[in-house]
């Protein structure tokens, strides 16, 4: 399974395979032609209770890491990652984001979760 993930503000590469937002609010100042999104699945982001906790300094990164797997399991959002999973084993699956460090957030643990 290849899963990846990149800044939304870097341009479309052709190894991106499928192009999944995965913020729950689009990106300022992002045309979204330029974008080259194919899904954007807002099921998958943090719930606004967990984003908020985290960015106050409520805990370290492991501990949202395992929050947000929780929330992961839920339904609606078990069916997406069936999905992408689905999606990742028949080619790459990128998943961007406009946080400042995209390989220490959401994305960064979304991805872990989706190659487990």
């Amino acid at each position: 399974m290849s899963v990846r993930v990149r800044s939304v503000h870097e341009p479309p590469e052709p190894d991106d395979g499928l192009r999944v937002l995965v913020d729950r609010l689009w990106p300022r100042g992002l045309a979204e032609d330029a974008a080259g999104i194919d899904e954007w699945p807002r099921t998958l982001t943090p719930s606004a209770e967990l984003r908020q906790w985290y960015h106050a300094g409520n805990g370290d990164y492991g501990e949202f890491r395992r929050r947000y797997a929780a929330e992961l399991e839920k339904p609606e959002a078990a069916a997406l990652l069936d999905g992408l999973r689905a999606s990742a084993r028949t080619g790459p699956v990128t998943l961007l984001t406009a946080s400042k460090n995209p390989h220490q957030g959401h994305a960064a643990a979304l991805a872990a979760h989706l190659n487990n």
